[in-house]
């Protein structure tokens, strides 16, 4: 366990630096690296970025200097005990002489000495005005102060070369003073797009479903905080069984109102199955995973585009600075109406021929040399370090980790499903979204005629929602049909409101029982094993008067292809 000081970055580190290391230490580092550490987003790129560059390198050492002036510092200290760094106050930093300080924060106020300053860039180049901490105006994200410029030791990382033509139009002292390296984040993104599909089997995504990532920068002008209810209204009106949807937040957002706020605010979205990315590192493989991307004027948005996902913009705010690539994307990709038909615009875009080279021009203003970014950054930081590179390979961008999928169960459904004659056999149309954001507004099939009811697992938490349900569902299959049938009529009897009951069968099939004693077997070999659709079409079948027994009808859900059901009525199950 890490000691109370490194954690709190309160108590000045003895190990591995202070005034008598060496005497305790066990790898005498040639060097010492020091990271600032102020916001989450910013130590994060650290974090994600060193590893590679310094692996396998007894002659670095590596501490973090916590610095807490930022409004958004909560969340840091976890996240470096998490990591186990060694962490030490920011005033210790002025009694040690390192060799290199690296920082994703630009507005740091480093102490006197010699020693480079690189900052690395915590997103992609200069895109937007930020509040100034140091006053009441605004500045441009990434720019250090002049009074670093001026000393001749910072360094900007850049990812192309257009970024340090922006920056010295709003910053002249910074000629002279950028780094070409690309974008290492940018890069991964690329090397990972061969995964996608393991990434979507890691966070629960169906093969017949499509992953709506929803992408929001912090601030008043950004997705969440223009439109803080799109999150359950897409749930609302993406039926369930086609989509996923997914966030992700800005680590600013968690830092800023913390994660019990963030988790209050989006209860009915949680309960609806929304999938909640963590702020730290599995944003990226999540990124990757998604179908379609909706995103303001964030990097994230920006990354998604770059690396071939179609994209709905949610608009761009005044903080978004003109004549960077992210003002580029926002002539080339379609826009969202929050108050339109949210599924009718994903659909629509879904469809689209789309190709990952569709917004290769915005990328080419972003990202110079892809792929080489980790390269680059190795021989800047061993140049400022001073100290020849390992001889090992320069490092290459690799395939990011599968993430954990962060979404809990959805327990109820509003269910519309509607009938309709054809030649050859009745046809099912079934239509689902989770109850918790039934209130946001849904439509349902377009049929003849259709019947909306409300279906509850034996999971649900809500009592109210358990006691008005027509259908009840067992929410893991039985091991037998007896055990099926004893579940049954025991929930028919808890609950006399409710019309029907179901449960599937281990190894195959679901029983439907009826409020009149009856038991409909219903067999399929798709997604009408699910219990809950299959108790959706005894239900349409049973108002609308469709035979029960012998029938086979062609349940459509979505846009998938059609999927032939069986339903026969077994024999009346013994008196209890």
């Amino acid at each position: 366990m890490a000691e109370t000081g490194a954690v709190s970055g309160s108590r000045p580190l003895r190990v591995p630096v202070g005034q008598d290391a060496p005497r305790w230490r066990t790898f005498q580092g040639e060097r010492t690296l020091v990271v600032a550490a102020r916001t989450v987003t910013s130590t994060v790129r650290a974090l994600e970025t060193l590893p590679a560059l310094l692996r396998d390198d007894p002659r670095v050492t590596v501490v973090f200097a916590y610095d807490p002036t930022s409004a958004f510092s909560s969340g840091v200290l976890d996240l470096l005990s998490s990591s186990g760094c060694r962490v030490m106050p920011w005033e210790q930093l002025g009694d040690l002489s390192p060799d290199l300080i690296v920082s994703a924060s630009e507005n740091i106020d480093v102490p006197e000495g010699d020693c480079p300053v690189l900052v690395l860039p915590h997103g992609i180049g200069f895109q937007k005005l930020v509040p100034d901490s140091r006053s009441t105006r605004t500045r441009l994200s990434g720019a250090v102060p002049d009074a670093l410029l001026e000393s001749g030791r910072a360094w900007l990382a850049v990812s192309h070369p257009a970024q340090e033509e922006q920056l010295v139009a709003a910053h002249p002292k910074a000629a002279g003073r950028t780094l070409l390296v690309g974008d290492p984040c940018f890069d991964e993104l690329a090397a990972s797009r061969p995964r996608r599909a393991a990434y979507r089997t890691a966070l629960g995504v169906a093969e017949h479903q499509r992953l709506v990532m929803v992408s929001s920068t912090w601030g008043p002008t950004s997705l969440l905080g223009r439109h803080p209810d799109l999150l359950p209204r897409l749930l609302a009106q993406l039926p369930c069984d086609e989509y996923r949807v997914g966030a992700i937040i800005h680590p600013n957002v968690w830092s800023g109102h913390g994660a019990w706020q963030i988790r209050t605010l989006l209860a009915s979205a949680l309960d609806a199955g929304l999938l909640l990315i963590p702020a730290v590192h599995a944003w990226r493989p999540a990124l990757v995973a998604a179908h379609v991307l909706v995103g303001d004027h964030g990097s994230v948005t920006l990354y998604g585009a770059a690396n071939g996902t179609p994209v709905l913009l949610a608009g761009i705010g005044a903080d978004a600075v003109p004549g960077t690539a992210v003002h580029a994307l926002a002539a080339a990709a379609p826009r969202l109406e929050p108050r339109g038909d949210l599924l009718r615009q994903v659909r629509a875009i879904a469809a689209e021929r789309h190709t990952p080279e569709r917004y290769a021009g915005v990328a080419g203003q972003a990202f110079a040399e892809p792929g080489r970014a980790l390269a680059r950054l190795r021989s800047a930081v061993y140049g400022f370090l001073k100290l020849p590179e390992p001889p090992s390979p320069p490092p290459a961008p690799l395939a990011l980790p599968a993430p954990d999928s962060p979404a809990g169960p959805v327990t109820s459904w509003l269910v519309t499903a509607g009938v309709t004659a054809s030649a050859d056999a009745p046809a099912v149309t079934v239509r689902r979204v989770p109850a918790a954001v039934a209130a946001y507004g849904t439509a349902g099939p377009d049929t003849v005629s259709s019947f909306t009811h409300l279906a509850s697992t034996d999971d649900e938490r809500d009592r109210r929602l358990t006691e008005s349900a027509s259908a009840l569902l067992r929410s893991r299959p039985a091991a037998t049909a007896v055990e099926a049938l004893r579940w049954i009529g025991d929930r028919l009897d808890e609950l006399p409101g409710s019309l029907l009951a179901a449960s599937a069968v281990r190894g195959g099939g679901t029983l439907v029982g009826l409020r009149d004693g009856r038991v409909v077997a219903v067999d399929a070999t798709g997604p009408a094993r699910d219990a809950g659709l299959a108790a959706a079409v005894v239900h349409a079948c049973l108002l609308a008067g469709a035979p029960l027994d012998g029938a086979v009808m062609t349940l459509q859900v979505g846009e998938r292809p059609g999927e032939d059901v069986a339903l026969r009525l077994r024999p009346a199950p013994p008196a209890r």
